[in-house]
């Protein structure tokens, strides 16, 4: 799977970091491992309903549910981190996407399950006020929420439609570089919803940093 990284990472960082990327953004200084996260259960896939969530921790140290944004005409749900250097380069994306699409009845939903220092509620509080996120981010501990949607990367999105069934699943457009991208999928299927439509493209590969899921005991 495809992305390229910002910067380049320390031997040890990339181990952690498996980075899923797009042939196009590959360089020489990011040769790092792909693989996929295992997850136990089956993805839900394009017009399934969307798994349902409540109690969710966020930023503003109040539980948030799936439910609380009932109004919405779309929810568009990332997974994504505060380390991860793919996840770091869409976040003014993501900022710009509310700001564009709230007044149309969007609702943009940033949803952390990693558990690692650097992407914990306290570092999420710090990297949201830094980067003045206008959306809700929330922090599913429990990692519930990634497996339920079958979450790999970060970003990973979810576009939920008005009756909350999934209608777009991959990445927020086709680079992380903001200046190469040209196929702004996520854009594309919120026009689409919003006009009545199906998403042009209801399936992209997702591409970033493998979700850090945890190995349950047995």
């Amino acid at each position: 799977m495809p992305a390229a990284v910002a910067a380049p990472f320390a031997p040890a960082q990339r181990m952690r970091d498996r980075v899923h990327r797009r042939p196009a953004d590959v360089g020489a200084s990011a040769a790092m491992a792909l693989a996929p996260s295992a997850l136990a259960a089956e993805a839900p896939k394009v017009g399934d309903a969307a798994p349902d969530w409540s109690g969710i921790i966020g930023i503003d140290d109040k539980e948030h549910s799936l439910a609380d944004y009932k109004e919405a005409k779309a929810v568009v749900l990332v997974f994504t981190c505060n380390h991860c250097p793919v996840a770091v380069a869409y976040e003014d994306r993501l900022v710009a996407l509310q700001k564009d699409y709230g007044p149309k009845g969007v609702q943009v939903i940033a949803v952390n399950v990693n558990n690692i220092p650097a992407d914990r509620l306290d570092k999420m509080k710090e990297r949201a006020k830094a980067k003045g996120f206008n959306f809700p981010y929330i922090y599913d501990s429990s990692q519930k929420m990634g497996h339920d949607y079958g979450a790999k990367v970060t970003p990973h999105v979810f576009g939920l439609d008005k009756d909350r069934k999934i209608a777009y699943i991959g990445a927020i457009d086709n680079s992380q570089k903001p200046d190469r991208a040209d196929k702004h999928y996520v854009r594309d299927a919120l026009d689409a919803l919003l006009a009545g439509n199906k998403p042009p493209q209801a399936e992209t590969k997702a591409f970033g940093c493998s979700i850090k899921y945890e190995k349950k005991a047995e």
